[in-house]
């Protein structure tokens, strides 16, 4: 009951957060807030499905693990209505076999349900003309991210500006949380990942990445200092399976390498900007 009391709860609180986006007072004018429709059942979609990828992995290999728990947050402005979804894993895993399939598991679903969503909702978004306006909030731009849009917009000019519809907005934060789940450091997805394939290095990409993390937060955006402190506080550290010894076959090594591929284009130094 709880599982489905988060879940609706955060249903309710990400469509009044898509709703204010699109410019609605939730209350001087309820009966507008299905405008917040598009960007809740989207944005639930991709955390749902990454979390379903590591809660039906983990049934796969035999684990003590829970349904989703999705997590409300205040429909204020500038907040999406959320802070995300959580499964959590109740008994130890085996092997690094199991570790780098769980691990992989959540972040390339939810990316593969993030590529077409981006696609539909570019399309639907509004390409305008930059101009001298007052200072708003831009989106930084993943390598993935600018693929899919010159896939569905085509090439751009410096002087044009694409101002996103929920859906694609939605597709977007999705790419951030697989960013940030795929850092490798600790117990995130990235962190089982970086373990499974480099155990005897695991300690140093940790470390190092904690490191580019303050980097990023010094020089491009400020958050990453925020996230780099809060990864360390959960600990940086990497308990190993204990069928320690157990080797990974080649296509999990192969699917190890798609999936950093896949955190190198899904993520950007400089999130959020004001220009």
């Amino acid at each position: 009951m709880l599982h489905l009391g988060l879940l609706l709860a955060t249903v309710v609180t990400t469509v009044i957060a898509g709703a204010i986006q699109q410019g609605v007072n939730p209350l001087a004018t309820p009966g507008l807030l299905y405008k917040g429709i598009p960007f809740s059942f989207t944005l639930l979609l991709i955390l749902g499905t990454h979390e379903m990828g590591h809660y039906l992995v983990s049934r796969r290999h035999h684990l003590d693990v829970t349904l989703p728990y999705f997590i409300p947050a205040p429909p204020i402005p500038f907040i999406i209505g959320t802070f995300g979804a959580f499964i959590r894993i109740r008994s130890p895993i085996r092997d690094k076999r199991a570790l780098l399939d769980v691990g992989c598991a959540g972040p390339l679903t939810g990316v593969l349900v993030s590529i077409p969503v981006i696609l539909v909702g570019l399309k639907l978004s509004t390409v305008t003309v930059i101009g001298g306006g007052p200072e708003s909030l831009t989106l930084g731009e993943p390598l993935l991210f600018k693929l899919l849009s010159w896939v569905a917009l085509g090439p751009m000019t410096p002087e044009q500006n694409v101002i996103l519809h929920p859906v694609a907005f939605a597709g977007w934060i999705g790419l951030l949380v697989t960013a940030l789940n795929l850092i490798p450091v600790g117990q995130l997805d990235g962190g089982h990942v970086a373990y499974a394939l480099f155990p005897e290095y695991h300690r140093y990409i940790s470390l190092g990445s904690l490191g580019l993390l303050v980097a990023c937060g010094l020089i491009f955006w400020k958050g990453w200092l925020f996230w780099a402190g809060l990864i360390a506080l959960l600990g940086w550290r990497h308990p190993p399976p204990y069928q320690f010894w157990v080797p990974l076959d080649r296509r999990r090594r192969v699917l190890g390498i798609i999936t950093i591929v896949v955190f190198m284009l899904s993520f950007s130094p400089t999130p959020f900007d004001i220009k």
